[in-house]
């Protein structure tokens, strides 16, 4: 069965929207608001380019909410539990957000743009209210908005020879996480080596969406080359490499988490002194064992995806949930992330989904798969 997406005012274009329809977009999903690529008609060869090659990603939904004045900074740590006393400009942090009960409501990679300008690059949610809410309501000198800026992602093995042929071999010295404000040709932005694969690559940060297109076409013809082509963040990519993603693996409706539970607690800074949100609940939480644990899964045969987390039982009883699957070409089976209980996250028999009648095995495996 097939379904059509309507394109309507009430979901944002991306900066790049023209671009990818133009070469070819199958499908899109809505992210933060907005459209956002889901396929190019051919997904063996968009893995295969990821896995292999290199590929061009939209990824202009990647949003950000930008911190700026006397208090940003202020802002920016009580945000976050984890301490960033000693993160300095041109670096990037990957930060929890959680609640006042501890509960994670996003997981962004926060940049530090100036001493009074900090991004958090958002996953889908409203972080924006939230940040600005708590801004007005302690009384800080600090504007929150959404700026000019559109990622576009060059992501996998030959990721930074395109990018080092765009904007030469400084880029190569650049730390994960490390960026720098530059340009191309005038086109303004800040290029840092990120993105949401575990191949390596980088993400552009177009500070002028007049001007997507123009850079569009300049990362395409840089990386023909190299065999460059479009494509979208890869769900199985993502699986193998055990990256997380909100909204999927932790989200704030029916499957709510923990950053114990999601494995953060190495970022969580209960000695600092810095106060945060949900810093009292936190406090609790890591003074006992997490009730559930993050944990990958093989699954037997190919179970069609659900395109939702669905229940994991082990006999009669439900002992958590599978939050994706897909099958992985390198793995060789289906595979998948699950949050279950943790006394059975390190040995556990008889694990097994059930979907559309049929029962399908499932056995604790080691993240990442690969």
């Amino acid at each position: 069965m097939q379904f059509s997406l309507s394109i309507g005012p009430n979901i944002r274009k991306s900066a790049y929207f023209d671009a990818t329809v133009r070469d070819g977009v199958r499908g899109f999903s809505v992210y933060n608001h907005m459209y956002i690529p889901g396929n190019f008609g051919d997904p063996e060869g968009e893995y295969d380019r990821l896995i292999n090659g290199v590929a061009m990603w939209d990824v202009a939904v990647q949003r950000q909410v930008q911190l700026m004045g006397p208090d940003a900074g202020r802002l920016a740590q009580y945000l976050t539990p984890r301490n960033l006393a000693k993160t300095k400009v041109g670096q990037g942090r990957y930060v929890p957000l959680c609640d006042h009960a501890g509960w994670l409501i996003n997981d962004p990679v926060l940049l530090k743009i100036a001493e009074d300008c900090y991004w958090l690059s958002v996953a889908d949610s409203d972080i924006h209210l939230w940040a600005a809410a708590i801004a007005h309501e302690r009384g800080w000198a600090v504007e929150v908005s959404e700026p000019d800026v559109s990622p576009l992602a060059i992501q996998g093995p030959k990721a930074e020879d395109v990018t080092a042929a765009l904007f030469g071999d400084w880029v190569r010295d650049l730390r994960y996480f490390g960026f720098r404000q530059t340009d191309l040709d005038g086109i303004p932005l800040v290029l840092a080596r990120s993105g949401w694969s575990k191949q390596g690559g980088f993400e552009l940060y177009l500070q002028d969406s007049t001007r997507a297109l123009e850079l569009w076409d300049r990362v395409k013809e840089a990386g023909a080359p190299f065999g460059i082509g479009p494509g979208a963040p890869n769900d199985i990519e993502r699986l193998e490499s055990g990256l997380i993603s909100y909204g999927a693996d932790m989200r704030w409706q029916d499957y709510r988490a923990t950053p114990f539970e999601m494995g953060f607690g190495p970022l969580i800074d209960l000695d600092s002194g810095h106060d945060f949100v949900g810093r009292a609940a936190l406090t609790r939480m890591a003074a006992e064992p997490p009730a559930r644990q993050r944990v990958g899964l093989t699954i037997a045969d190919r179970p069609a995806l659900p395109g939702s987390p669905v229940p994991l039982w082990q006999g009669e009883e439900q002992v958590g949930y599978v939050a994706e699957f897909a099958y992985s070409p390198r793995v060789g089976t289906t595979i998948g992330h699950a949050l279950i209980r943790a006394d059975l996250a390190e040995a556990a028999e008889g694990l097994h989904l059930r979907l559309s009648g049929q029962i399908y095995a499932a056995t604790l495996h080691p993240i990442p798969f690969l």
